[in-house]
């Protein structure tokens, strides 16, 4: 989800949203429904196939009932309380400053069901859906986990360890009663001057499609099948990683046989998946809004990859369609009739309510439409078992920044951390050595976790409970006082072992974060680390920041290079890879510009890199991939499309062997092709010959398995032979 940075103040809303309470409300409330009777109906029988329950409920709703269930709203914009009610609303979310008081999970519980036994009071007792930016763990919450931020988990290149994080991510969120999840976000960031880099898992597509693990860690192989089970979304559809300049909310001007070969993927396998919802995105294709391409929508999402799930808007995003202030009837038809089914309003419900009707009543919007929507909503509400169990599981409340999540969140910043220089074989620090650190993130909680952290755009300081990077530091060392610390580097002399640099970003979100002119070390970086410099004490810097930065002219003067990205409230998990409690294995998930005059720069597009993508050094020197010797396995070449000039082709990687294998690589002859886009494997050429290596998700595969990896090129297919060797 994004909020505008236009957002209206609440204390404002609730004035405007009370004033016209006292002059009439701006849309008439729907007319009561017969209640039901005493014995239970069918789509309240919970030994129903849902198909049928949803039926059942769909005959006895009236259309106020059904726009009803369209629509999701703002927490705070809810006054009176009892127009959840009046107004049958199927959906509540709190946006990303939305908050409770005090800010703890006991509340957040509390707020839920209250507001969730208002919603039970309508006559077919339809309960609500809540939903929240629950992005890198429970982050409006104070004192929950937060974990890295996706881009750091693409780093670690471990499907199971972001499925476990989603795990705990579901079980610190139902134990404040919520059920929807605006996660995870498999945009494919082509720019590192888009202010939402952090969000993505990687560059390239295989990176965000091996991470919708974390969509089967917050649903369960089954949504609502086990406890804990809470609604995933795979957000945005599609394309807002790879618009021109990196501009948030710009448009992503490419061919479509580029969107399908790069943007597509992830969405691919979070539907494999059974993903329940999908959010569009703000950005524009070719011209084309998000919210108003029923092709995209409609057939390639519905139609083309058989989601059966819901779309959701954005935050106020069906109101941007015409470039101009506030909602109108053309813009709510445009939205609904390319395939949204559930509108982020988020504030003015009555208004939109009113303007829905209006469009149906005057046949712009087909009642199919209203009852397809409908059923794809109801269909989530009734798996997700809210029909049956609507309030807060309590049993799950104490998990809320539990000492496992935080375990489990400290491996993971550990398995996130790239190791970009070790001059000398500086790091590990010897525990007991004297070190001087300093620098504006090493001390700051809210610095390491970025934004969304109890806030939108977060901010530095204090904001929630965990360790910091040097308070991990602090615990790690054999004496504690041999630990100085000033943030600005001043009074350090050349009796220090080394000095730890800890710089970086400072937190932001979506908009506020884009940096179209650099993405260079703010001035108080580059002053503390002068003084360091000046010293003679060798510098170790944990760059902490949600992209690459701009820091060749600087890295001279650095022994050793960490990238921590922004890794949440566990900084501990920093300083375990610092002093050698676990080596380094994260390896880079974008490339590291040389200079930001190369952006947009990407693996395989010919420019020369600081660092490419998938680098990164461990103790003792790098740790590559070891190249496949041959083994028992077959690869089949298909050509899934073709157009004048070019084709997309699926190759299927199978082990034919009676063993395991642990890796695969396949060649063949181009023909006079060249590739120019390739997911789900690593490529090379030479001499006319291409090759796949497996990436670090799918190399494994039992006897009889298969995999498979994708490419777009340019010249004519033919029908190459490949050849398969594994390991």
């Amino acid at each position: 989800m994004s909020l505008l940075p236009t957002r209206r103040p609440v204390t404002a809303l609730a004035l405007c949203v009370t004033a016209l309470v006292l002059t009439g409300p701006a849309v008439a409330a729907p007319e009561p429904a017969g209640a039901p009777s005493a014995a239970a109906l069918p789509y309240q029988d919970a030994s129903l196939a849902v198909a049928d329950r949803v039926d059942d409920l769909l005959s006895r709703m009236s259309l106020d009932d059904k726009l009803g269930q369209m629509t999701q709203i703002e927490k705070d914009a809810l006054v009176p309380r009892s127009d959840l009610a009046t107004y049958r609303i199927g959906s509540v979310l709190s946006g990303g400053d939305s908050t409770v008081s005090p800010n703890s999970a006991q509340t957040w519980a509390d707020t839920y069901d209250s507001l969730q036994r208002t919603a039970l009071t309508t006559p077919l007792g339809i309960p609500m859906i809540y939903g929240i930016d629950a992005v890198h763990g429970h982050n409006a919450v104070r004192g929950a986990t937060l974990f890295p931020h996706n881009i750091g988990l693409g780093a670690t290149r471990d499907p199971a360890l972001v499925q476990s994080i989603g795990r705990a991510v579901a079980e610190e969120v139902s134990g404040t009663g919520i059920d929807w999840d605006f996660a995870p976000c498999l945009c494919v960031a082509r720019d590192d001057r888009w202010g939402r880099t952090y969000e993505s898992y990687g560059e390239t597509p295989e990176l965000p499609a091996a991470m919708t693990s974390f969509v089967t860690g917050l649903q369960g192989e089954t949504l609502g099948a086990g406890p804990a089970s809470v609604l995933a979304t795979a957000k945005h559809f599609i394309g807002d990683g790879g618009t021109t300049g990196g501009v948030d909310q710009g448009d992503t001007r490419v061919s479509e046989a580029e969107l399908r070969a790069v943007h597509l993927p992830p969405f691919k396998e979070a539907v494999r998946r059974g993903v329940g919802s999908v959010m569009l995105s703000y950005s524009s294709w070719n011209g084309v809004r998000s919210h108003a391409n029923k092709y995209l929508v409609t057939e390639v999402l519905k139609g083309e990859l058989g989601f059966t799930g819901f779309v959701v808007s954005d935050w106020a995003a069906v109101d941007q369609l015409d470039g101009q202030t506030g909602f109108t009837g053309a813009e709510i038809a445009t939205a609904v009739n390319a395939g949204v089914d559930m509108v982020m309003v988020p504030n003015d419900y009555r208004k939109f309510l009113t303007l829905l009707r209006g469009e149906v009543a005057a046949g712009r919007v087909p009642q199919a439409r209203i009852d397809d929507a409908n059923r794809r909503i109801l269909s989530e509400k009734f798996r997700l078992g809210l029909f049956e169990k609507p309030l807060t599981d309590r049993s799950y409340t104490g998990t809320v920044g539990s000492a496992a999540h935080r375990s489990l969140a400290r491996r993971a910043v550990g398995a996130s951390q790239v190791l970009l220089k070790n001059e000398g074989g500086i790091l590990p620090l010897p525990k007991s050595a004297k070190l001087f650190v300093a620098g504006k993130s090493a001390d700051d909680i809210g610095n390491q976790s970025g934004g969304w952290t109890v806030g939108w755009q977060g901010r530095s300081g204090p904001v929630t409970d965990g360790t910091t990077v040097l308070q991990g530091i602090r615990a790690t060392v054999t004496d504690p006082a041999r630990i100085t610390y000033d943030r600005y580097g001043n009074g350090i002399d050349p009796t220090y072992t080394a000095a730890v640099a800890v710089v970086g970003e400072t937190p932001y979100a979506e908009g506020r974060g884009d940096r179209p002119n650099g993405l260079v070390l703010d001035q108080e970086d580059l002053q503390t680390l002068g003084r360091l410099k000046a010293s003679g004490v060798p510098v170790v810097v944990v760059l902490v920041s949600g992209r690459p930065l701009d820091i060749a002219a600087q890295l001279p003067d650095w022994r050793a290079l960490l990238a921590a990205w922004l890794p949440g409230t566990e900084g501990a998990g920093v300083s375990d890879v610092l002093f050698g409690d676990r080596a380094p294995t994260g390896r880079l998930p974008v490339t590291w510009m040389r200079s930001a005059s190369q952006e947009p720069v990407n693996d395989g597009d010919g420019k020369t890199p600081l660092f490419p993508y998938g680098f990164g050094l461990t103790y003792g020197g790098t740790d590559p991939t070891p190249t496949p010797t041959p083994g028992a396995c077959t690869a089949q070449f298909r050509t899934a499309s073709s157009w004048q000039g070019g084709y997309q082709a699926e190759i299927t990687v199978r082990n034919t062997g009676s063993a395991a294998l642990t890796g695969w690589s396949v060649d063949w002859d181009l023909g006079g092709s060249t590739v120019s886009s390739l997911w789900n494997g690593s490529l090379t050429t030479a001499q006319g010959r291409a090759t796949v290596r497996n990436t670090a998700f799918n190399g494994s595969l039992l006897p009889g398995a298969t995999t498979s990896f994708g490419l777009t090129a340019n010249g004519t297919a033919g029908a190459p032979v490949p050849h398969c060797s594994g390991t």
